[in-house]
């Protein structure tokens, strides 16, 4: 999502949630890729069969501007098109439980612990729209429990989450959606047609980029009065991170500016080009290598006073090769808005992705082979429809948009490329092992919560 408001006008995304036991269980720095650490003791619930005309029952943790706006309002906009309902809310705040849950209205229920959610049997769906480092903790929980859950992007902080999450999904048969709207965007899934088609031949190359320009400073949101030590549950907010520090305003508002709670412009732009793109190709794939890099070295926080400079960088670029051979090249930027072109690049042509729909161009040496085309005009992407298809999915059985298998991927590039960027290395991945290694062979340890000062 790139929308940042909150309830009242506050611009912002935000979170909550208190920890428990099972929860910092969830979140532990794990030595393994491969074996899922949350709810081992546990035999996870089957949750409730949906079938075609009930209710879907929703709760939303984290209602800071993210979830109050994307996920609330649309779910009570269209809860009747949906046949879902709206039972409870949860964050640290007690401001925004309290303004949340009065804008729901009857019937919903406010918590400052998630667990309270995980622990209703009533609900079928949680969304999960806190900061990063929650996501896995919360997500996991509501699989444990038996809920579907829709994630924010990125679906975790670091890699080792992303194949807890990935395990914990197929154990237990709920699905993952995650928050990059994109993914249902038929344009991509025109594209995908054409490609497994074989319109454009093997694909060669994938280009996109997310592009701002922000001269005082991304993510250097407004703050609010009410957000005081006596509103906000701050150990809890904080969780599982390494550097714990004393109750930060600009921390909890503009949070997406440091590397303990999130990856940036990684984690925040970037992945709305890497599903949908991924889901075109037709057959996603996880990356053999990936290198990533970027600098802060515009200094745009200065711009803002009062603030502290980011840690996470003002532009990067993420170059990733696929066992296919196909090579995805993606830019993002807070400090230049002007993108590239959108494109997918085949043997035999090309698929123009700009706009809301697809153009079909053929490769001049195959011009007497491949017909242009060019696809109808396709609705703008919009998380309404995203919501749609996730319901759906839910009630068919098939998978989501941007379901686990795609996720996984993702995520794989995702956290990749922070550690290429932060350890300067090439990092290659076996998806067989979940390894990854330097050029050389060497053994690489995913990062993690509290690999240095600033995680």
């Amino acid at each position: 999502m790139s929308q940042h408001t909150t309830p009242g006008g506050y611009p912002t995304r935000r979170d909550f949630i208190k920890k428990s036991a099972a929860a910092a269980t969830a979140a532990a720095v794990v030595s393994t890729l491969k074996t899922p650490v949350y709810g081992q003791s546990q035999a996870p619930s089957a949750g409730r069969v949906i079938g075609a005309n009930d209710r879907i029952v929703c709760a939303f943790v984290g209602v800071g501007g993210q979830g109050y706006n994307a996920h609330v309002r649309t779910c009570k906009d269209q809860a009747s098109r949906n046949n879902t309902a709206l039972a409870a809310v949860c964050d640290v705040s007690k401001h925004r439980v309290g303004e949340v849950k009065n804008f729901v209205g009857e019937g919903c229920e406010g918590y400052g612990d998630y667990r309270r959610i995980v622990d209703r049997k009533d609900i079928d769906v949680i969304f999960c729209s806190t900061v990063d480092h929650w996501h896995t903790p919360v997500t996991l929980a509501g699989l444990q429990s038996g809920k579907h859950v829709y994630v924010e992007k990125p679906m975790t902080r670091y890699l080792g989450e992303a194949f807890e999450i990935y395990d914990m999904a197929k154990r237990t048969g709920k699905l993952v959606n995650v928050g990059s709207q994109g993914s249902s965007d038929q344009k991509w899934h025109q594209a995908a047609k054409w490609i497994k088609a074989g319109k454009i031949g093997p694909v060669v190359m994938c280009q996109g980029s997310y592009m701002r320009n922000n001269p005082k400073g991304e993510w250097n949101y407004g703050i609010a009065g009410w957000a005081t030590p006596e509103d906000i549950d701050w150990k809890q907010w904080l969780g599982q991170v390494h550097k714990q520090v004393p109750f930060n305003a600009d921390h909890y508002f503009r949070w997406r500016k440091y590397f303990p709670y999130c990856s940036g412009l990684l984690g925040d732009l970037i992945p709305h080009k890497l599903h949908p793109y991924m889901l075109a190709t037709g057959n996603p794939e996880f990356p053999t290598r990936v290198a990533s890099l970027g600098n802060r070295s515009f200094k745009t926080d200065r711009n803002t006073p009062g603030t502290p400079e980011r840690d996470v960088d003002e532009i990067v670029q993420v170059i990733a090769e696929f066992p296919s051979g196909m090579v995805m090249h993606v830019t993002s930027s807070t400090v230049n808005e002007t993108g590239t072109q959108e494109l997918i690049r085949g043997h035999r042509a090309n698929l123009q992705m700009g706009g809301n729909r697809v153009e079909l161009r053929p490769e001049r040496p195959f011009t007497e082979e491949v017909d242009p085309e060019v696809s109808e005009q396709f609705p703008a992407e919009s998380v309404a429809a995203h919501h749609v298809d996730f319901f759906d999915a839910i009630r068919t059985g098939r998978q989501p948009n941007a379901g686990i298998d795609l996720a996984v991927r993702v995520q794989t590039v995702i956290s990749l490329a922070e550690m290429s960027s932060r350890l300067n290395a090439m990092c290659l991945f076996d998806e067989k092992t979940r390894k990854v290694t330097t050029q050389d062979g060497r053994e690489v340890k995913p990062i993690n919560y509290g690999w240095n000062e600033l995680s």
